[in-house]
């Protein structure tokens, strides 16, 4: 297990930045009450209100932002404003041995899995895949999904079982070990990098939007083929939004598809966690040892703070 950032205190500081493209203003605005009502400070970084076409603003400027966040002690967690692309293109400008020897919380999701599995292999901290602060200023977002920053300030197992969501055992079986991954397309995207994921003996947690099953079938080929699956303990499969077929009307259903890569593997596999794309969207901690139990379909995640 990675090691556990400081928890989070009223009045502590945070920084927030924009590693991807930018925000909506509108719904981030909204957002910053959020963070008052936690009793949080907050400094907004350069790039939240910078644009470059679809990214908030230049390579340097958002890996830039990103470090100078890192190396203020008085920030102690750093919340990503927003997703959308771009994060994979700053993840070889980053002090990581700075962050290693000074861990703070660091919040995001969606393109920001890049960052999430830099992190994690070359500072070998924790991290939390949740919500981008402009999502939490949407006007559908629910109180699970506020709820779930609560574990930033004292440390708590998180127990998502299907009280939570309708769960589906895929493959049965139970396993243990560090949970890891994040955006499937994120994911792929990491093969052939220095920062390609390593999922040996670890839970792989994947999730995704707008895509057509065979656009899946395709990601999820390339990391069999890249022989991530070999060695993998068990997969928790987190929401595909705004999955249809659009070329290829004749498609199998997600869970024939994940059965199709999956069934062989003698590893538990369960689909329908709310994490990703959705409300409520779980905010969880990636690099600490998790159960997953795929005959009473529960999912245990140890605490991600000190």
């Amino acid at each position: 297990m990675k090691r556990r950032p400081p928890r989070l205190h009223k009045g502590d500081t945070v920084g927030i930045i924009a590693p991807s493209s930018p925000p909506n203003i509108e719904r981030l605005t909204k957002a910053l009450d959020f963070l008052d009502k936690l009793g949080l400070h907050y400094v907004l970084g350069n790039t939240v209100q910078l644009h470059n076409h679809y990214l908030a603003g230049t390579d340097q400027e958002r890996a830039q932002d990103l470090q100078e966040m890192i190396e203020d002690p008085t920030i102690k967690a750093i919340f990503c404003a927003s997703a959308g692309f771009g994060a994979a293109r700053i993840a070889d400008k980053i002090d990581y041995l700075l962050l290693e020897e000074n861990p703070k919380i660091f919040w995001g999701f969606s393109d920001i899995t890049f960052l999430h599995t830099a992190i994690g292999m070359f500072s070998d901290i924790v991290t939390f895949h949740g919500p981008t602060l402009s999502s939490i200023g949407r006007e559908n977002v629910m109180e699970r999904t506020k709820h779930m920053f609560e574990q930033l300030f004292q440390p708590a197992e998180i127990h998502y079982d299907e009280s939570i969501s309708p769960l589906t055992t895929i493959c049965g079986g139970a396993a243990r070990g560090e949970i890891t991954g994040g955006n499937l397309t994120l994911i792929a995207n990491s093969l052939g990098t220095k920062f390609e994921i390593d999922t040996a003996g670890k839970i792989l947690l994947i999730e995704d939007i707008g895509l057509e099953p065979a656009q899946i079938d395709g990601l999820l080929n390339q990391l069999r083929q890249a022989r991530k699956f070999e060695q993998v303990k068990g997969i928790v499969i987190g929401e595909f939004t705004e999955i249809h077929p659009r070329e290829y009307e004749d498609s199998p259903s997600l869970d024939e598809l994940f059965e199709s890569y999956f069934k062989d593997l003698n590893i538990p596999v369960v689909s329908g966690f709310k994490i990703g794309h959705c409300e409520p969207n779980v905010g969880i901690p990636l690099g600490v040892d998790v159960l997953l139990d795929a005959e009473n379909k529960d999912l245990a995640i140890l605490p991600g703070v000190e």
